[in-house]
């Protein structure tokens, strides 16, 4: 599963901080639009994949710097929901792509909602910020990614290291030297620093696009069949007992295992009923 990472540049931060709740959305939406409109180019997959795009607005010093991490799936569904199609292992598309578009999105998006906010030229010039990387596979990677980026807050208690009435020590990383560094600011200081992370009122910083969005659950109950259906059917153990024979009343009366509808071998068997939290009437 790719992983993604895009950064606005240094001079759009401002304008950020200032117009926090359309700036944010609009970065996130964006984002992952520009992904899924990638993987659906058929150059790359051609096919539709689900996005989780979760906002950070801070570094481990907790400067400001507000990017978007996204999970996307491996591959994508075809627009007529009967065929997977498998992403690359290591290449999803062109990570220069995505920079592109989504600077030239973000460009036209923010002089229309935000027509007042001044930007250099230069900033729609420069090249992005996108990093890809092969995330994982399967239902512990999804739950990795989770509890890594969607739960996390600018700062955690095990890095804050001492606390006085004048100043508070804090661990970070540095990522250029990828090691441990500590650095000390007074109280002031760390409360300013942690409070500009703080999300407008009502502010979602995680959604979904794609076929993971809600209103696409149909497509990814199809996708579940599909899948199920490319899963080879496993053999049953063969048993060394002789086959017990059944008295014909019990034989008569027992019922008959259904067999699956597609592939006529494979055995349906129900294991509870699902019903909706909140059922309404007709």
């Amino acid at each position: 599963m790719p992983y993604f990472h895009v950064i606005v540049p240094e001079e759009l931060r401002d304008a950020l901080r200032r117009h926090q709740k359309v700036g944010y959305g609009t970065l996130i939406t964006l984002t992952a639009g520009a992904i899924v409109d990638l993987v659906r180019d058929s150059r790359w997959v051609g096919g539709t994949p689900g996005v989780l795009a979760v906002l950070h607005t801070w570094t481990q010093r907790l400067a400001f710097h507000p990017h978007v991490h996204c999970l996307v799936d491996g591959g994508g569904l075809s627009d007529d929901g009967a065929l997977w199609k498998e992403a690359g292992k290591t290449f999803l598309f062109p990570k220069s792509a995505l920079a592109r578009v989504v600077r030239a999105r973000f460009r036209d998006a923010l002089a229309k909602l935000c027509p007042q906010v001044e930007v250099p030229r230069h900033v729609w010039q420069i090249p992005w910020v996108v990093h890809i990387a092969t995330w994982g596979h399967g239902e512990q990677a999804v739950l990795d990614y989770l509890a890594r980026y969607v739960f996390r807050i600018a700062i955690t208690n095990n890095r804050v290291l001492d606390v006085d009435a004048n100043a508070v020590t804090f661990r970070y990383t540095d990522r250029a030297a990828k090691r441990p560094r500590t650095q000390t600011v007074s109280g002031h200081e760390f409360m300013r620093r942690f409070l500009q992370h703080v999300l407008p009122a009502g502010f979602h910083k995680v959604r979904y696009y794609g076929l993971w969005h809600p209103s696409r659950r149909g497509q990814r109950d199809n996708l579940r069949n599909v899948l199920l259906l490319r899963q080879p059917a496993c053999p049953q153990a063969a048993s060394t007992d002789p086959p017990r024979q059944a008295p014909a009343a019990e034989t008569d009366k027992a019922p008959q295992p259904i067999l699956c509808p597609h592939c006529q071998t494979g055995h349906l068997r129900l294991l509870c009923r699902l019903s909706p939290a909140r059922p309404r009437g007709p």
